[in-house]
């Protein structure tokens, strides 16, 4: 990339990137700021009462570090009888410290994961596409990641598919809630994911 169009990438950060999703009420909306592959992240995910979830909010913090490897997630999930947190931490070991709801803290590998997912939000879909770089080049990978469902606020270990065919097509992806194609943009943040939401 020639310094003048890496330039002009990164005056459009920070920024705010927000997601629609398809067939349901509910939304979601984050600032973003780039530094090289580090990611710094607030964002918010509101989602009205379904057959499958009562109402909620989840408000999350997310820092990564330079290789875009997760370093720190904070999730506060917000119904209308509760307030629960969650944190995440992975350590130079690669091992994740997770404080649950009940404040009891775990300290797992999870299969050497190195991002974290969390159900209904296109965010952070992006971190092992940016992480990886599938976006810009033709390849298949299967990644372990942290998953976290929400508002339940669980976490376990899932392994995600990803195929991709090359720059500006879309990506396969299969996890343990979607088999489908997305489409991201030239920084690997989603722009439309069949069956979960749209950026807007």
């Amino acid at each position: 990339m020639s310094e003048v169009v890496r330039s002009e990438s990164e005056d459009n950060w920070p920024a705010v990137l927000t997601w629609r999703a398809h067939d349901v009420p509910r939304m979601e909306s984050v600032r973003v700021q780039l530094s090289g592959n580090r990611i710094k992240a607030y964002g918010r995910i509101v989602a009205a009462a379904t057959e499958v979830h009562p109402a909620f909010s989840a408000s999350y913090d997310l820092v990564t570090d330079d290789s875009g490897a997760t370093k720190r997630l904070s999730l506060t999930v917000t119904m209308a009888e509760r307030e629960r947190q969650l944190n995440i931490a992975r350590d130079e070991e690669n091992m994740w410290l997770v404080q649950d709801k009940q404040n009891q803290a775990t300290r797992e590998p999870h299969d050497g994961a190195l991002d974290v997912d969390v159900v209904y939000s296109p965010f952070f879909n992006a971190l092992p596409i940016r992480r990886t770089g599938i976006h810009q080049r033709a390849e298949s990978l299967s990644l372990p990641v942290v998953y976290v469902r929400i508002p339940e606020l669980t976490v376990e270990t899932v392994v995600v598919d990803y195929a991709s065919d090359g720059p500006n097509a879309g990506i396969k992806l299969k996890s343990p809630v979607a088999e489908t194609t997305i489409t991201v943009d030239d920084e690997g943040f989603i722009r439309d994911y069949p069956g979960l939401a749209e950026r807007i």
